[in-house]
């Protein structure tokens, strides 16, 4: 009997979801390590995106940060699965505090819906599973390369009753129904966005695609903005949930103000934490039309 690639993922995923999380974070580091110390795409392309987004540092430095930032995409891999696969409140008692519950309350307490921004930072998962512990939710999802994972993919994440959405127009249109209501819309903002409905606007000083969607939620539904994300303490110890303000103008009706302060929200998170932000991802290869890839210098942006 031939077994799928997806049912080879899925017992892969459930066996690592039977690890305690200082196991899972300790081989995650090891993963993280081994991804700097070899020739990876990873660590190429996180020391391109470090170079671009703090030049303030010196080599010494970003290495540094480089070598930090690794070793925490490492861990977030191996938390994955015992997000996906731990019971619910074995996950929630990860949650050691949370920062800005003030700034929760007053949203909610508006009457009006709730646009979270999770960038990819801490362990965004984790952050999901919160929220849906405690709101009516829905959170825009890309369907995975492989069509048959899928299915596993939204049982796990909407345990609590999350609603995952596509980003097309029926997916769009039950965000907009959910924060009319006064419902929790997730989005991930630093996503580099194919097609219509964005505009170029700076992340960390250089200018790229960026997603319209959430200046047109706020604007059409007139909910609440803010930022989160869940950050990994030390030495096993659990996360702590943060909530920040959005910036001043994310709801302009002017696509370039909008999305300036959208990228200003996700470089003010991860200015906080630095080292836990998914630098390996090519956040800068979609720029305005004639300036080079920074991935491929000789390529040019169309």
């Amino acid at each position: 009997m031939t077994i799928s690639k997806t049912s080879v993922i899925v017992i892969l995923l459930k066996l690592a979801g039977k690890l305690p999380l200082g196991v899972a974070q300790a081989i995650g580091r090891f993963l993280g390590r081994l991804g700097w110390w070899l020739p990876t795409n990873a660590k190429t392309v996180t020391k391109t995106n470090l170079a671009i987004c703090f030049p303030e540092l010196d080599a010494k430095a970003q290495r540094a940060l480089g070598k930090a930032s690794l070793r925490h995409t490492g861990e977030t891999i191996m938390e994955i699965p015992l997000i996906w696969e731990w019971p619910v409140e074995k996950c929630l008692s990860l949650v050691k505090e949370i920062e800005g519950e003030h700034l929760l309350q007053n949203a909610m307490n508006s009457g009006k819906g709730l646009i979270l921004l999770a960038p990819h930072l801490g362990n965004w998962e984790l952050a999901g599973l919160y929220f849906s512990s405690r709101y009516q939710m829905a959170a825009l999802y890309s369907p995975p390369h492989m069509p048959e994972f899928e299915d596993y993919m939204i049982n796990v994440r909407g345990r609590l009753g999350s609603e995952l959405v596509r980003g097309d127009r029926r997916g769009l249109s039950r965000l907009m129904t959910l924060l009319r209501e006064g419902g929790v819309a997730g989005i991930l903002p630093d996503q580099s966005p194919r097609g219509a409905g964005n505009a170029y606007a700076p992340f960390f000083g250089m200018e790229v695609r960026t997603m319209t969607l959430v200046s047109k939620l706020a604007q059409k539904s007139g909910s609440n903005v803010l930022a989160t994300y869940a950050e990994r303490l030390p030495d096993g110890q659990g996360f702590r949930i943060v909530v920040r303000d959005a910036e001043a103008g994310i709801d302009d009706p002017e696509p370039v103000i909008a999305t300036t302060a959208l990228n200003k929200t996700v470089e003010t998170c991860v200015r906080a934490l630095p080292e836990q932000y998914q630098w390996e991802y090519k956040r800068l290869r979609h720029r305005p039309p004639g300036q080079p890839n920074p991935y491929y210098p000789d390529r040019i942006c169309r």
